[in-house]
C-alpha cells in the first residue's frame, strides 16, 4: 500500500490518475498535453504509476495507451474506508 500511496503523492501523478479516471483509456500524448513538463518526465511519472500497479500501459500500433487499474484504486478506497470505520 505504501508504494501506491507514494506514487499518488506526487501532484503530476495524481493529476494523471484523475485524467484516466475521468476519461478512461488515453494515449500518452493526451496525458502529457495538460502538463508543462517534458516527455521524458511524463514517461518517468507513468513508469512510477505502472510499477505501483496504478496504471497499465499497452501499445496499439504507434500509440502508447494508458488505463487505470481499477482494482488497485478500489483497494486503496477499501483500505482508507477501513481507517474511517
Amino acid at each position: 500500500m505504501c508504494v501506491i500511496l507514494s506514487a499518488l503523492a506526487d501532484p503530476v501523478r495524481l493529476s494523471i490518475v484523475e485524467q484516466l479516471a475521468e476519461k478512461g483509456e488515453l494515449p500518452v500524448g493526451a496525458i502529457s498535453s495538460p502538463h508543462s513538463i517534458t516527455a521524458p518526465a511524463i514517461s518517468r511519472h507513468l513508469r512510477v504509476l505502472e510499477s505501483a500497479g496504478v496504471i497499465e500501459r499497452r501499445i496499439d500500433r504507434q500509440w502508447r495507451i494508458c488505463s487505470l487499474q481499477t482494482t488497485t484504486i478500489q483497494n486503496v478506497i477499501d483500505w482508507a474506508q477501513g481507517l474511517i470505520d
